[in-house]
This record gives C-alpha cells, sequence and structure tokens, in this order.
C-alpha cells in the first residue's frame, strides 16, 4: 500500500475533506517503500526494506490551525483525524501570518519516477555491494559503503478544490576506501532518480585509486592556493548559498542579500559573469516535483527551504526560475505571506540548482593548472558569518597538490574559510556540471582559496 494511484490518493482525499467543519481544510498524503544496504570492512553489516504511508489533516478556523496525523484509513479514524485537527485549531492561537489556502492549480508532469527504482529488491541490493567489496578484496584495500534507495508518492489537496500528485523514486549511493594501513582514503558519492545510471564497480574503482594515490600524503603551507573543486566539494556550499536566497531574510537584513539601512540586492551584480545559475523541476538529469509541499524526501517537495506562508499544503506550483543570470541576482524565493505584503509573486524555494558550466573535464582542468590543489570533498561544514556567507570546514579523502597540469603529490587536509560569494568571484574555469547531492554542478578552477591550517584527518 505504499504507492497510491492518482486515483485511490484523490479518494482518500475527498473522503476526509468531506468530514471537515472548519473554515479550510488541507490534506496531504504520502507514502513510500524504502530498502537500503550498509557494508564496511569488505562484509555487509546491515540491510532492511520499510514502507510506510501517512495522512496529515490541517483544520483553520480564521486564522487558527491546528494538524493532526495518520497512519490507518478506515472511515472512523479518519474522521477521528479531522476533529482532532479542528479541536486543535479552536484551542490556538491566531497566526498572523497566515495566508488563505490556494485554489486549483495547474502542474506540469514531471519526470522524478524510474520504473528501475521502484524494482530494486534485496538480490539487486546485494549485487551491488557484492560488485563494490569484490573490487576492494582483490586490491588488498578496505571499502565501506552504503546504498539507499526509495520509491513513493505524494499527494496534496484541500477544500478549495485544489489537487496535486506525483510519484518519485531515487537512489543515494556513497562509497569510502581506505588503504590497509589507514594512510589513504578515497570516497565518491552519486545520486540518481533511476538507478540504471548507478555503476557502483566503476565508482568504487574511482575511490579506490585516490585512497592508493593519497596514502603517502605531504603537508603543504596553509594559505591562499588554485583549487579545482570536483562537484561533490562544491554543491554544499553552493546549496547553503541558494537556501539563503529568501527574501524575507534579506529585506529584514539578515542575509548576505539584504542591504545595510534596509532594501534587497535584487538586480545587483554579485558574481563572475560567467555564473548563472537556475532551477527547473522539467530537467531530465535533476527532475523535481512539480509541487511545493506534502512530500518529505528529495523529488517530493523543495529541499532549499524557504516556507510556505500559509497552513498545511503549500501547494505552489514549480517552474524554471533563473536565480543568477551572468552574475546578476535575478530572483529571491518568497513565502506567500511575505510576498503578498511586497505586492510580489510567491516564488518557491528550489528542488534543485544547475550551474551552467562548459564542456572541459575534471581532467582538462587539471591539465590546465600550473599550481593548486585538487579536491575531492568537504565534510563538516560550519557557518561563521550568515551575513558573508563565510564557511569552514575541512577537505578529505582525497586531496593532491597540482603542478605543470598533472597530479604531484597527495597533501594532508586542510580547513578552510571561505565564502561561495568570494568563491564565485574568483572562477577561472568551469568544466562540465555532473549531478551532485540533487544538482548540477560544474569542477570548478577557483584563484585564491583561502586554507587555514591543517588536519591530521584522513
Amino acid at each position: 500500500m505504499a504507492i497510491l494511484s492518482k486515483e485511490e490518493a484523490k479518494k482518500i482525499i475527498e473522503k476526509v475533506l468531506s468530514y471537515s467543519k472548519a473554515d479550510e481544510t488541507s490534506v496531504s498524503l504520502s507514502g513510500e517503500k524504502t530498502g537500503n544496504i550498509r557494508y564496511a570492512r569488505n562484509a555487509v553489516s546491515t540491510s532492511g526494506e520499510s514502507s510506510n504511508i501517512s495522512l496529515a489533516v490541517t483544520a483553520v478556523f480564521g486564522k487558527k490551525t491546528g494538524t493532526s496525523t495518520i497512519n490507518e484509513f478506515d472511515d472512523e479514524s479518519l474522521k477521528k483525524t479531522v476533529r482532532r485537527a479542528e479541536e486543535l485549531a479552536q484551542l490556538a492561537p491566531e497566526n498572523p501570518e497566515y495566508v488563505p489556502m490556494l485554489g486549483p492549480q495547474v502542474y506540469q508532469d514531471t519526470l522524478t519516477f524510474a520504473k528501475s527504482t521502484a524494482d530494486i529488491d534485496p538480490d539487486y541490493r546485494a549485487k551491488i555491494a557484492f560488485d563494490s567489496i569484490d573490487l576492494c578484496k582483490k586490491k588488498s584495500v578496505i571499502t565501506a559503503g552504503y546504498l539507499e534507495d526509495s520509491s513513493g508518492f505524494s499527494a496534496i489537496g484541500n477544500s478549495k478544490g485544489l489537487f496535486g500528485y506525483n510519484k518519485a523514486t531515487s537512489v543515494d549511493y556513497s562509497v569510502t576506501v581506505r588503504t590497509s594501513d589507514g594512510k589513504g582514503s578515497g570516497y565518491v558519492v552519486r545520486d540518481f532518480n533511476d538507478v540504471s545510471k548507478l555503476h557502483s564497480a566503476a565508482l568504487t574503482e574511482v575511490a579506490m585509486q585516490k585512497a592508493m594515490a593519497s596514502s603517502t600524503a605531504q603537508a603543504l603551507e596553509p594559505g591562499r592556493y588554485t583549487v579545482i573543486l570536483e562537484p561533490t566539494a562544491a554543491v554544499e556550499l553552493m546549496r547553503n548559498m541558494l537556501s539563503n536566497m529568501d527574501a524575507r531574510s534579506a529585506d529584514e537584513g539578515r542575509s548576505f542579500l539584504g542591504k545595510k539601512g534596509g532594501g534587497n540586492r535584487l538586480g545587483e551584480k554579485l558574481f563572475d559573469e560567467r555564473i548563472t545559475i537556475y532551477s527547473d523541476p522539467m530537467d531530465p538529469d535533476i527532475p523535481g516535483a512539480p509541487f511545493v509541499g506534502g512530500g518529505g524526501r528529495p523529488g517530493y517537495n523543495d529541499v532549499l527551504g524557504g516556507g510556505g506562508g500559509g497552513a498545511g499544503v503549500d501547494g505552489r506550483p514549480l517552474e524554471k526560475i533563473v536565480w543568477v543570470d551572468k552574475g546578476v541576482v535575478k530572483n529571491m524565493f518568497y513565502s506567500r505571506y511575505w510576498a503578498e505584503k511586497k505586492g510580489v509573486k510567491a516564488i518557491p524555494a528550489p528542488s534543485g540548482i544547475i550551474i551552467e558550466g562548459g564542456t572541459e573535464s575534471l581532467a582538462d582542468l587539471i591539465k590546465s593548472t600550473q599550481k593548486g590543489i585538487l579536491v575531492t570533498r568537504f565534510w563538516y561544514i560550519r557557518d561563521v558569518d550568515r551575513q558573508t556567507l563565510l564557511y569552514t570546514g575541512l577537505t578529505r579523502d582525497g586531496t593532491f597538490y597540482i603542478e605543470n597540469g598533472k597530479i604531484k603529490f597527495p597533501v594532508k587536509n586542510f580547513r578552510f574559510n571561505e565564502s561561495p560569494i568570494v568563491m564565485l568571484n574568483n572562477i577561472e574555469a568551469m568544466g562540465k556540471p555532473m549531478r551532485a547531492g540533487g544538482s548540477m554542478i560544474p569542477p570548478m578552477k577557483i584563484r585564491d582559496f583561502t586554507f587555514t591550517s591543517l588536519s591530521d584527518a584522513v
């Protein structure tokens, strides 16, 4: 019962709405089947599969809201859930920022569902793990990895006639390879909607090569370096930046897009003119949900945040939005409340971002570099200054010194202090974008990237 059809979901939602006596009522219905397999020290340690379906009802009286959830679907249980939501709404204080629910909307048919992923079974997961483990055993290195797959649906509806339905699948895979002496480490992570694009042996080979190549790391002095960031390293900093493009935070002076004395920096050129960032739920490489609300996993809902400005179901359609065009800030996302207050369109946060890049490969960027550092990934990233988006974190699992277009030797890991705003003004080159963390991010060659200290961690 984890995946209901559009007709089955609509029937349940309409039944729930018929029980309500509130001024407004919204319903969110979602279900998913998930599976996983985990391995470490060249052996499978855990695996499992689960399924769940749940429903949430939000009742509204005036500006007072209450929500109740349930995972039982007989008529009596549904009625009790509606009554409970109404009771909670009557007890709640008024929300001064409440915005009435939306009426019917038109949603695009996105490509978030892949049958190949929905059909994954325990044997398939075991094969993914075996292909990785077998390769590492033959090379006398140690591997650990994790695969998680999910398939599910999300449906939303309200008493004003809104209804939306979407099916989605996702698969996330990560693998770490260590040398037997523990001195070298390599890492690869990938995510897809369609599992047929996942090849664990090939990804393990990349992680294994990095592990073996990084086992004799040398220390370099901290300082400013030209760096080449693989998409896995760049994606978290880019997503952190986009998640701070909320209009209200900017207007209230709480983000990097706020102006001293009030207002925001919409329309200003803040980045290198080669930087164009957009989101598009219809993109074939990172298809997204057609609407905001009702989900809980990538592919179902917005993943950068931003808020809805109402109660329960949001329901705004997601569409292609250009956030930065040739370095100029073109859009920010708005809650419905803040958009109404400012008299503008309520643009939702994106479900994934696409940064336009070039056609060069990672190898091409390395060849064009006289002196620099290749970074596989960052981890333990933390805020230092929200106003400037200054972040700190560590390199990990394969950091290498480049000289005369070639990888010269592995280097000890660094702590960095850097802002993506500064990074995107110091771009020297970008390669072909690839999917990383639910977004499409190019490898980036950046000058004057700041490393502040060394780290002994592998």
